[in-house]
């Protein structure tokens, strides 16, 4: 017997000799629980454990950590003076639709200085998709295409660069 215990005392080798003669009554009475309780608390802890990376999951991406990263160059970047916002309808063309806003770009080319400029379109489909050119004092064009609300892309934003573009309204950098 122990000495302040009072119960038995069993060297490690006798343990599993010990383990053995302990019945599941004597388990449910050892444990407090029965092996159904024990079983259903398992379950609930693994859909409680399911459940918490799923709130990480969207409070992560509430608070930005899933952001995109061409969006969020975007909002940090330095702005530039603005040449407007032009929004086409479907079949519309640049060229034809934004003639003061293309000569202040042109202006800026000219000038050396910055200037950016907003440009929205439907798709095919009718969904929004918001292309932002932004002309650099080193007269390179960046283009910020923020197709978020397009159903059937990608839904990120999308970013490429022209060096030294001679024309402004049907730009095509290599992405």
């Amino acid at each position: 017997m122990g000495a302040k215990t009072g119960l038995p005392l069993y060297s490690d080798d006798d343990v599993p000799d010990q383990l053995r003669r302990v019945g599941s009554v004597d388990l449910v009475r050892t444990t407090g629980e029965s092996s159904t309780r024990r079983r259903c608390v398992a379950a609930v802890s693994a859909r409680a454990r399911l459940v918490a990376m799923a709130a990480v999951s969207l409070v992560a991406g509430g608070c930005g950590v899933l952001d995109d990263p061409v969006k969020d160059r975007w909002e940090s970047r330095t702005e530039f003076s603005s040449c407007g916002e032009v929004s086409l309808a479907q079949g519309e063309e640049m060229q034809e639709q934004a003639v003061r806003e293309i000569a202040c770009l042109r202006r800026a080319l000219k000038s050396g200085e910055g200037a950016e400029l907003k440009v929205a379109f439907p798709t095919v489909e009718g969904d929004p998709i918001r292309e932002y050119y932004r002309l650099t004092p080193q007269a390179t064009l960046e283009v910020y295409t923020d197709s978020a609300d397009d159903r059937y892309s990608d839904q990120k934003w999308s970013f490429a660069e022209c060096y030294t573009p001679e024309w402004l309204a049907e730009i095509s950098c290599d992405q």
